[in-house]
């Protein structure tokens, strides 16, 4: 059986006392469930301590509109069955906003074999989520950036070498990269890597010389050759 006071410790670690998490056990008895919520849970659901009584209906009625059907379906199976239980849902507070919570616990068995209490921990995700959300953004904008810094490098060698303007170098590099039926960046990065790269400049001549035969272009300011 999880102990109570453990369930403590993990919230604590969690971050309870900053609202990420909460604790929670509900006695099930004929004369129905009672509740012990953590100053966490109450946080949680948009509460501070004394403001509601928790009951079933009020934890349902938190749940998002389409997540409480399936949470509704797992707590009647482990009120049944006993074991334990871990779901994600999204949980509406007192206040309209929308959380993205893990909770998990047990259900308890008594000597006969009936469930007694359901006890357990909720996490508050929206923060972590935001977070990793956020950093994929950062990374696909230093992405964009990095992969706009390698064409504008190709770009310059090709007017550099073949004395072409900006809008026809570029072009040369898209025709390869279509001719080659390979990525623009790609090209562009193995002419700046030959660039760069004091060993493998001789081979520079060669790869511009490949690029101009196949990306020539065929509009004022650089027409193709018959």
């Amino acid at each position: 059986m999880t102990e109570l006071s453990d369930l403590y410790t993990y919230s604590s670690a969690l971050g309870d006392s900053e609202s990420d998490a909460g604790i929670f056990r509900v006695d099930i008895s004929p004369a129905g469930p009672t509740f012990q919520w953590s100053d966490g849970m109450y946080r949680l659901h948009g509460y501070h301590r004394g403001e509601v009584v928790p009951t079933m209906e009020l934890v349902f009625a938190h749940k998002h509109p389409d997540d409480r059907e399936r949470c509704r379906e797992i707590v009647a199976q482990v009120s049944a069955t006993g074991g334990f239980f871990c779901l994600y849902h999204r949980l509406v507070d007192a206040h309209g906003r929308t959380r993205r919570v893990l909770t998990s616990g047990e259900a308890i068995l008594g000597a006969d074999g009936a469930v007694t209490a359901l006890e357990g921990v909720m996490v508050d995700l929206s923060r972590t989520l935001q977070r990793e959300t956020e950093e994929s953004a950062r990374e696909a904008v230093a992405g964009a950036t990095a992969t706009r810094t390698v064409i504008d490098q190709a770009r310059g060698i090709l007017m550099g070498q073949l004395k072409l303007g900006s809008d026809d170098a570029f072009q040369m590099l898209v025709s390869t990269s279509s001719h080659r039926n390979v990525k623009l960046v790609a090209v562009a990065a193995e002419l700046v890597q030959l660039a760069n790269s004091p060993e493998a400049r001789n081979y520079l001549d060669r790869a511009v010389r490949a690029i101009q035969v196949h990306g020539r272009p065929n509009h004022a300011g650089g027409r193709r050759a018959g």
